[in-house]
């Protein structure tokens, strides 16, 4: 449930609101808009809601059911657009942003050398993987702390903020002290204990879907998140698993839409695993911005054919940079800016 204040409506009005939330069990989650503060009532509790305990209280509006399981993602409870702070920009406002680099974080001089790349290109953040959830056991799992030290040494000499996976919620703190971003990649996308731990780190967090999952689970997973307090959070659609061998998934166009008309958090696409072919990516890239993603997260590098990981679907300086082109024409169209 959720109580709508008045335009206006006191600190003291709102401070009653939730005291009587608090009373009753719940945990009271604000949102302050420009004109009105809408307070969420999270939790459960044995005592039973009543609306008009609430309806007629000095300063509220109205009160409303939310009617979707995932109560703090939807835009029911929040209907306008959050926006996340990344490098001056704010994922969720008009602006289509960036992400961009190695899939893995293979050396200190090549990851620098990534960063400086994809920054004169026009990225708005470096991507990189210190740790590395892979197929097999036998591939490349990533320099860990390591990796982690030199894509904090190149945030240092690009002003670039750094995006990196983390894969277990005892790494959620070392990680937290390097990257600017969390990312929770699609195979921990229902690791809840995770979830709750990157949500209590208070860190930005990039949320995949994951390749078998609905776009309902990936907004239950975002609510795991928001449930420890932190609206910092950016979802990704970066393919889904379908009978189609061509591709390395099939990436579902649909979810951009659906999904920012369902929640108020910024969609992020990622052509680079949602098709698995270099020659695609840009392709994908395009169609992600016209159906109104806010922005992208794409991997680079210099020579893809050597790459230790992902490097069939990596773009190289020169298709980066032409990717980028042509992301601000089809931005421009659409009304937006990149």
């Amino acid at each position: 449930m959720i109580v709508v204040m008045k335009k206006g409506a006191s600190a003291q009005d709102i401070s009653s609101v939730v005291g009587r939330v608090e009373l009753d069990g719940y945990k009271a989650s604000l949102t302050e808009g420009e004109e009105r503060t809408i307070i969420g009532l999270v939790g459960e509790s044995p005592t039973p809601l009543r609306e008009d305990n609430y309806s007629s209280m000095s300063g509220v509006e109205r009160v409303m059911r939310v009617s979707v399981p995932y109560k703090l993602t939807s835009r029911e409870y929040h209907p306008m657009d959050t926006h996340v702070a990344l490098n001056g920009s704010q994922a969720g406002a008009n602006k289509v942003l960036v992400i961009a680099g190695p899939c893995s974080v293979e050396s200190r001089e090549q990851t620098i050398e990534i960063a400086c790349a994809v920054k004169e290109a026009g990225a708005t953040a470096l991507r990189g993987g210190a740790f590395k959830p892979r197929t097999s056991p036998y591939s490349f799992q990533g320099h860990g702390e390591t990796g982690l030290k030199w894509l904090a040494e190149a945030r240092e000499r690009t002003g670039l903020p750094i995006v990196t996976e983390v894969m277990d919620p005892g790494l959620v703190g070392m990680v937290a002290e390097y990257a600017d971003v969390l990312q929770v990649g699609a195979r921990n996308m229902q690791n809840f204990v995770l979830l709750s731990e990157v949500g209590r780190s208070q860190h930005t967090v990039l949320l995949k879907r994951g390749m078998a999952n609905t776009m309902e689970d990936l907004l239950m997973s975002a609510e795991y998140i928001l449930a420890q307090g932190n609206q910092r959070v950016m979802l990704c659609e970066r393919g889904i698993r379908t009978f189609e061998k061509y591709t390395r998934n099939t990436f579902d166009i649909n979810a951009i839409p659906v999904l920012k008309a369902r929640t108020h958090l910024p969609v992020i696409a990622d052509p680079s695993h949602a098709v698995g072919y270099s020659e695609h990516v840009t392709s994908i890239a395009l169609a992600a911005v016209a159906a109104g993603a806010d922005g992208l997260i794409v991997e680079v590098h210099p020579t893809p054919e050597r790459a230790l990981s992902d490097g069939r679907q990596s773009l190289n300086y020169d298709g980066f940079k032409q990717m980028m082109q042509r992301i601000q024409l089809v931005a421009q169209a659409v009304g937006r800016s990149a």
